[in-house]
């Protein structure tokens, strides 16, 4: 197959999931013999390549264009109560048509490339895709990896939720990683005989216990001020309303009645820092809560889950949840909130034989507190858990196979085309 694949995110400017997953299923599609050109953001300083072939995938970055003086003339009222947002919003659109006229006018009119199929990443790009599936007539693949309703609990901006709804409306298929958000986007009025459902996926040689000797971890353990006898309880992840962070701390009071020696690592960058600083202060648990503000690389965050005794993530909304797979190849058990939209509650078995870890009520600290106690009590439990969590990984989340059905999902489209032609 040939493929254009439109993703906001991909190497090395990675802000979250989308470009991990983008950089790992592309490279897998290379692997198997399929062509990928990636039409990606460029940096802001526009200082990334426009142009490269990295790891066999020819990849585009426009520069962009500065367009928010037009803006507030043409957009959408709630558009324009973003504020600093309109610079984003300005950027993404620009991304967006930079990236469909680089596609028709240059490599498919000018250059000759042939494309089989357009595939496109959340609202972010979908723009691109409805405006290459037009003037191409090319089957367009629409992935939803999240909705803005469900990322903002309600209170998102209608403009994002009216181009991921168009998205839905104009794609020959919808992909979408679980079947929580299934049911979402169906609740949504997306059209369900449209969507098919592909979980993420996760390295299992790069994030193996092997990896990462008892130096390091002692290392990681020690740069936040952790003993050898201490249970070290991590978190790692964007610091936003979202993820349940503040629930997560609020939980360490009921925690430590029961494990005094509890430590809870929290790892990430967000706009709650300030509010999480403050309610460690007020609960006076300065030395049960350790912080680091950054966003760490790869490598750092494959120690962290090494080092740490048990990964914990309380999401209110989490449509997948590669963070709970990471951990869980790296043979941790996993905490993990499963109500409302919860991709973590299909990736985590919570009881039987093949337990890897809780599902807990992320919106209460009790019932987290519960799942964290009941998984640090028994250190044989503790084991058999994380050992359960990497036979999983092995058995139904590695990128191969991800790749593979991803690849039975476009080939279903392409081939549907072809009968509509003949």
């Amino acid at each position: 197959m040939r493929l254009a694949v439109l993703v906001y995110e991909y190497p090395p400017k990675i802000v979250g999931g989308l470009g991990t997953y983008a950089a790992e299923i592309t490279r897998k599609f290379v692997l198997s013999e399929h062509d990928v050109s990636v039409f990606t953001m460029n940096d802001d300083e526009g200082a990334l390549p426009t142009r490269e072939l990295w790891r066999g995938i020819e990849i585009h970055r426009p520069l962009h264009m500065n367009v928010t003086d037009s803006l507030p003339d043409v957009v959408a009222e709630d558009v324009r109560k973003w504020g600093r947002g309109i610079e984003f919003f300005s950027k993404i659109l620009v991304y967006n048509y930079l990236s469909a006229s680089k596609i028709i006018n240059e490599l498919v009119k000018k250059e000759g490339f042939k494309y089989d199929v357009v595939v496109a990443h959340d609202w972010l790009s979908v723009i691109a895709g409805i405006t290459a599936k037009r003037e191409l007539r090319l089957p367009l693949v629409f992935h939803v990896h999240s909705t803005e309703k469900g990322r903002t609990l309600g209170n998102g901006s209608e403009v994002v939720s009216s181009i991921e709804y168009r998205g839905g409306q104009m794609a020959d298929l919808v992909v979408t990683v679980s079947n929580a958000m299934k049911d979402e986007l169906v609740e949504l009025g997306y059209p369900k005989e449209k969507i098919r459902v592909c979980y993420n996926g996760v390295d299992p040689e790069k994030y193996s216990p092997e990896q990462i000797d008892e130096t390091k971890q002692r290392e990681i353990r020690q740069s936040y001020g952790l003993k050898d006898e201490d249970e070290m309880i991590l978190f790692i992840g964007r610091l936003v309303w979202v993820k349940g962070v503040d629930k997560l701390i609020m939980a360490m009071p009921h925690v430590l009645q029961k494990i005094p020696n509890a430590k809870l690592v929290i790892v990430g960058l967000g706009d709650m820092e300030g509010h999480l600083k403050s309610m460690v202060k007020g609960l006076n648990l300065q030395d049960s809560v350790k912080f680091r503000f950054e966003f760490v690389p790869e490598e750092e965050r494959i120690a962290h889950y090494a080092a740490c005794d048990l990964a914990v993530f309380p999401s209110l909304y989490e449509p997948f949840g590669i963070v709970a797979l990471e951990a869980m190849s790296m043979e941790k058990p996993v905490v993990v909130g499963a109500s409302g939209v919860s991709g973590m509650r299909e990736i985590v078995i919570a009881d039987g034989s093949e337990q890897c870890g809780f599902h807990i009520n992320p919106s209460d600290p009790v019932d987290i507190a519960w799942g964290i106690v009941s998984c640090l009590q028994n250190s044989n439990r503790k084991l058999e858990f994380g050992k359960n969590g990497r036979k999983r990984v092995l058995a139904e989340f590695t990128w191969d196979a991800i790749a593979k059905k991803t690849s039975v999902i476009y080939d279903e489209i392409i081939k549907e085309k072809e009968k509509r032609k003949s």
